[in-house]
């Protein structure tokens, strides 16, 4: 990091010393009566210590194949200058260059940071309980299992869950939020977020390589590799627009004097000069710069806000979608069951409704089991003592208390049984648990998972951009209407296996347009992969992860308009890029045929044009915070 840090006040105090030698030579060139030997070695020293850099480079790519860049462009430009005696003109191509370059390595830099910080969340050391004694290892030599010690201050190496202490979790540079998480024995805790008070023993779940901080920096590392269509045209462009200015300067420079005079040097000079100043301005560093540095800047600017964008081509993709398809289990709803109503009745109370069913699903570990045993927490109830519980499969239990018999089930169950069940109980929202206590229907609990504080605005925020919304889940219809009114989404389709969400999302596809899909879970893996852009949320499964082509590590559905904007917003700062630097390349370039425009101009439409498309991708690192 040190070095990288003086290459860049190097760069800048050369620029810098380069400038207010620059403007002194001028001003003795201009004002003062020396020999013209002695103006030549005076621009050429500075000339030498502005750009013996970019010479060399152009010298070599010349020995290496490479006869075609911007450093060779350059040199002849300027070496050609000195040749037709503009020598100021001559050093201001390099310096104007280099100044250019400055800028943008400091782009780069700017973005590369939003990014690169994300790599200092991998952990170099894990300190490991092994026979008693604590051990400091490398992560990687850390085995599923063992017991790790985290102390405050110190980063989480590996996935697990805490078994013993009480702390705090900073997990900004894993997901971009603020809010800090509380953990203790039995949460778990993921890699790469900061320990802020209390120390704490986690059992390691993962290995590193397959840690969530691991997983951030494949993704970031490999980022870059993936160019947008945008990006390789523009690589592809400037292999061929190259040549052609350079062949069309030398035209430019040698044949009009051929015809009007070819013994008369001062025309010679005249349209060297004009094939010169053609040269210097259809140099393509803006073309070349611009639109990758756009998406770069893009990426940064999600990585700020949780968004790892899996290189430009997402961000492109991204930019084109017309429809967001979601899966509903974890990523529009919590996907955690809480209870969200009790209905008691034939005397009951809600109280002992739920202490009935508490027995029942005493003994299991299914989600919808384990959420009622939280609510009977919640409330400090006590269960009656069974005796025995006799699980009916796909129906639910018949369960034998001291004082009877208890049904706990859908309504199969009681059906089977020949219990009555109120019309009221048979139009449930969410996932039912009937009661049935000596052979009389008692009440029922409704199971729900609760949709995310954030979705309903998030999908506002979606239709705003014009999108048309969807939900596919496997859920039942009921449940995933209800899921789909109350966030807003415009349609749903229920009872989805992975083959029936990939028929629909193509069927979608074919009448909406280009689709994003965003989902977390295994089976959402083969739709994430055949969708135009996909989405996974950052707490889902490996396999999401692995297919998507964008991960929300928040897993927030609000980072899908994020994503969208930013999206957007770079390919507008791209085509900008673009665009103004053809039209002012274009019209420096007649201008200098016909022999108006300057050198200076030249410079401009190069180096200075560079210089704004590179602050305008910079830009996109700024935007608004939401």
């Amino acid at each position: 990091m040190l070095v990288k840090k003086r290459k860049v006040s190097y760069g800048f105090i050369r620029v810098v010393v380069a400038a207010v030698l620059f403007a002194a030579f001028f001003a003795v060139y201009h004002f003062a009566e020396l020999n013209r030997y002695i103006n030549l070695a005076l621009f050429m020293a500075l000339y030498l210590f502005i750009g013996g850099d970019v010479a060399w480079k152009a010298i070599k790519g010349l020995f290496r194949g490479h006869v075609m860049d911007e450093n060779l462009l350059m040199f002849i430009a300027s070496a050609g200058a000195f040749v037709v005696g503009e020598y100021p003109e001559a050093v201001a191509v390099m310096l104007f260059y280099q100044v250019g370059e400055l800028f943008q390595g400091y782009a780069v830099r700017k973005s590369r940071a939003s990014i690169a910080s994300l790599m200092d969340i991998r952990p170099d050391t894990a300190t490991v309980l092994r026979e008693g004694k604590e051990i400091v290892v490398s992560p990687e030599e850390v085995k599923t299992g063992e017991i790790i010690v985290v102390r405050p201050g110190e980063r989480i190496p590996l996935d697990g869950t805490v078994i013993e202490g009480v702390s705090t979790l900073n997990m900004t540079a894993l997901t971009g939020e603020s809010l800090p998480k509380d953990v203790c024995a039995g949460d778990s805790a993921v890699s790469g977020a900061l320990n802020l008070s209390g120390l704490i023993k986690i059992r390691c779940e993962k290995e590193y390589g397959e840690s969530t901080v691991a997983r951030i920096l494949d993704l970031v590392e490999n980022a870059s590799a993936k160019k947008a269509k945008a990006e390789n045209f523009i690589s592809r462009f400037s292999a061929v627009y190259t040549p052609v200015v350079v062949l069309a300067a030398l035209i430019l420079g040698v044949l009009p004097p051929l015809i009007i005079a070819y013994n008369d040097w001062s025309v010679w000079s005249d349209w060297i000069y004009r094939a010169l100043t053609f040269l210097v301005v259809s140099c393509p560093c803006a073309l070349v710069l611009s639109v990758p540095l756009a998406f770069f800047s893009g990426i940064g600017a999600g990585s700020k806000k949780g968004i790892l964008f899996k290189g430009g081509i997402a961000l492109e993709n991204l930019k084109a979608v017309k429809t967001v398809v979601m899966d509903k289990t974890g990523t529009v709803t919590e996907g955690n069951f809480k209870v969200a109503q009790i209905v008691s009745d034939g005397g009951y109370t809600e109280d002992r409704v739920l202490a009935f069913a508490g027995a029942a699903e005493s003994r299991s570990t299914h989600p919808i089991a384990t959420s009622i045993m939280e609510e009977v927490k919640n409330r400090r109830l006590d269960i009656p003592q069974v005796a025995d519980i006799k699980e009916i499969s796909g129906k639910g239990m018949e369960v034998t208390l001291e004082d009877g018999k208890l049904l706990c089930g859908n309504l199969e169950l009681l059906a089977m049984n020949g219990i009555e069940v109120p019309e009221k109980a048979k139009e449930i929202y969410g996932t039912e648990v009937l009661l049935a206590f000596d052979g009389k229907y008692i009440g029922y609990i409704v199971i729900n998972d609760k949709i995310k504080s954030d979705s309903k605005q998030a999908i506002n925020d979606i239709k705003r951009y014009g999108l048309w919304t969807a939900m596919l889940t496997g859920d039942s219809q009921k449940n995933a209407e209800m899921v789909a009114k109350e966030a807003g989404i415009d349609a749903c389709y229920a009872k989805q296996l992975p083959q029936d969400k990939l028929n629909n999302l193509s069927k979608i596809r074919e009448e909406k347009g280009a689709v994003m899909f965003v989902g977390d879970g295994i089976n959402d893996a083969p739709v994430l992969a055949g969708a135009d852009v996909g989405a996974a949320m950052g707490s889902g499964a490996d396999a999401a992860i692995e297919a998507a082509d964008v991960v929300f590590m928040n897993s927030r559905l609000s980072a899908i308009p994020q994503s969208i904007k930013i999206a957007r917003k770079t390919k507008a700062v791209a085509m900008q890029n673009v665009i103004g630097a053809l039209i002012i390349k274009a019209l420096v370039m007649v201008l200098g045929f016909v022999g108006i425009a300057s050198m200076w101009m030249a410079v401009f439409a190069d180096s200075g044009v560079a210089m704004i498309c590179v602050l305008n991708s910079v830009r996109i690192l700024f935007g608004k915070k939401e």
